[in-house]
């Protein structure tokens, strides 16, 4: 049920009629109409813009239409008033029973309420993490993935099949970087001094693979030269190394479909054949660069080099992808990547990156287009940098690391709820700040708390109820009278719990799980506020003495916000409280 769904309907019922009867003309694109709560709730309930989108290719004055549209609304029951408000902005009032109604689509549905079918099954690969095989996840990637794994599950709410996906970039040199940092740990736990010269990586998170080495081939390696160990130490510590970070990622709550691996596309003429995809279509050819304005990029040279045309699909500059030396530049192996996915029958990519991934952007949705001929959509997620607190201080790195804070250093010090609603608490392309003693904290100033407040509220009402012998079974709920919530406190809970579905298809169509944990404060700020003023009224509190049946209904408008939380909190891969300590 999308209540804000069926008057929309409503009122292009009404829009035409009003065609037929010939006070609207014919051939109007009903498209842009909507119908969304107003910005101010004294305007009313809902609110349509449809006078104003309709006005100029209707050439007619706005508020003639909000007039006439007004009328054929008041005709519904469901409406109360229809006022034309400003230029032409028509609002509406709802009667109580129709929220009211939506309180017993909750109780009926549970935390399906609000689940859509507006994917329509299309298939879509979410990328997300695809941290280099070299160490721990940081602080930056655990913000990628609470994002990525979040938005997949928001899309699979809303009727996508979908596909998480993780890229191993095990193809390039810092794998080979890996494997020497790796031996001198082999070398150290042989009992020799390790020499960690510079650029390898110092972590002591190395160490145990070290170890694993020694017990693997014991001295063997020693005496061998780099010709010899590179590729089977190579191999071992990236296996290691994804060994570790799906640990990682598990202690986050996160489980991926598909680990795909960037050394899968050399050698097997996967590139090659992207690269033909493309110059089949006339994108690939031999030039030679403008120089780059400020600093060189390491794929610039100031010599013949083939390029992929990507100026022809809205990129700033063309991008090399062979180098005049005949080897891949880094973009070659991602576009073969892309390929493969367009090849597999996608019907839409996103990927979510690092901040400092930026310059990708363009030239990576300019391929996506090139090779699916504009047919796959990619969208291109940034995530920001996040700043982490302690004490007032910015948090010490991590020694086992080497240079930076780890996720397993986060999780350890909150737990993966908490770490998840709160990498959740600005949109994805803002900085976040993430400090340890205020994301702990028990006061409204803390989401993650002030949410989980609000199910753990209604649930020790429903273990009270239970106690006192009152049934608050759901099914027993949803025949409550639930005509008997009809204060004003009730049914602003109940009007925000009636837009749950509208902003679970905003989220999913923005590819924003962040709207997901906004929603969640408002809703749960509704319900404490209807809390607190029973501290004062009695006749609002949800357990009345000695009267069964109005106890039922207002602790059925309780439970259906712990459902909708709980619904919520699924998507963003959080565990509702049952109860605070």
């Amino acid at each position: 049920m999308n209540l804000f769904s069926d008057i929309r309907g409503r009122v292009l019922d009404a829009l035409t009629q009003m065609q037929s009867e010939g006070a609207l003309p014919e051939g109007l694109s009903f498209d842009n109409v909507a119908v969304e709560p107003p910005r101010d709730a004294a305007h009313g309930d809902m609110a349509t813009n449809a006078a104003m989108v309709l006005a100029k290719p209707a050439k007619m004055k706005p508020r003639d239409i909000a007039e006439t549209l007004a009328a054929k609304l008041a005709e519904d029951e469901r409406i109360t008033s229809a006022e034309v408000a400003g230029p032409g902005f028509l609002n509406l009032r709802l009667a109580p029973s129709v929220w009211q109604g939506v309180l017993g689509a909750v109780l009926e549905k549970g935390t399906d309420y609000g689940r859509s079918t507006m994917g329509q099954g299309l298939k879509v690969n979410v990328e997300y993490v695809s941290a280099n095989p070299t160490g721990p996840l940081h602080v930056g990637h655990t913000r990628g993935a609470v994002f990525g794994d979040a938005l997949a599950s928001l899309l699979a709410y809303s009727g996508h099949d979908v596909t998480r996906e993780y890229y191993i970039n095990d193809g390039g040199a810092q794998v080979d970087v890996l494997a020497r940092s790796a031996y001198e740990r082999y070398r150290e736990a042989n009992g020799l001094s390790p020499e960690i010269a510079e650029g390898l990586y110092p972590g002591d998170y190395l160490i145990p693979i070290g170890e694993a080495l020694k017990e693997k081939y014991g001295d063997s390696l020693l005496d061998k030269p780099e010709s010899e160990w590179l590729a089977e130490v190579r191999e071992f510590a990236t296996e290691a190394m994804m060994d570790l970070i799906r640990a990682d990622l598990k202690a986050l709550g996160v489980e991926m479909d598909v680990f795909f691996s960037e050394k899968s596309l050399y050698g097997t003429g996967k590139i090659e054949a992207a690269l033909e995809a493309l110059n089949e279509k006339g994108l690939i050819y031999q030039g030679v660069l403008e120089p780059p304005k400020g600093k060189k990029p390491e794929d610039w040279e100031p010599r013949e080099q083939t390029l992929f045309r990507s100026t022809a699909h809205g990129d700033d500059v063309d991008r090399p992808v062979k180098k005049s030396d005949g080897s891949w530049t880094y973009f070659a192996p991602d576009i073969a990547y892309h390929y493969d996915k367009v090849t597999r029958g996608f019907d839409a990519l996103i990927d979510v990156f690092g901040a400092d991934h930026g310059g990708y952007v363009k030239r990576m949705k300019a391929a996506v287009s090139a090779l699916s001929d504009g047919k796959v959509p990619l969208d291109i997620k940034l995530t920001q940098l996040v700043k982490l607190w302690k004490n007032g201080e910015p948090f010490k790195m991590s020694k086992r690391a080497g240079n930076f804070v780890t996720l397993r250093d986060v999780v350890d010090q909150v737990g993966p709820d908490v770490t998840r609603f709160v990498m959740l608490t600005r949109k994805n392309d803002a900085p976040l700040d993430f400090d340890f003693d205020k994301v702990l904290e028990q006061s409204r100033e803390n989401p993650v708390f002030y949410v989980q407040y609000a199910h753990a509220r209604v649930m020790s009402v429903l273990r009270r109820a239970a106690e006192a012998g009152i049934d608050v079974s759901d099914e027993t709920l949803r025949g409550a009278d639930l005509a008997a919530l009809d204060h004003p406190a009730e049914l602003t809970v109940a009007r925000k719990l009636a837009e749950w579905p509208r902003l679970v298809e905003i989220a999913a169509r923005t590819n924003e799980p962040h709207r997901i944990a906004f929603y969640l404060y408002e809703l749960a700020g509704d319900f404490h506020a209807l809390w607190n003023r029973g501290n004062d009224e009695p006749a609002l509190r949800f357990l009345q003495d000695g009267d069964v049946a109005t106890s039922q209904s207002k602790i059925a408008l309780a439970r259906a916000v712990s459902v909708v939380i709980s619904a919520g909190l699924g998507i963003l891969g959080v565990t509702p409280a049952q109860e605070m300590r």
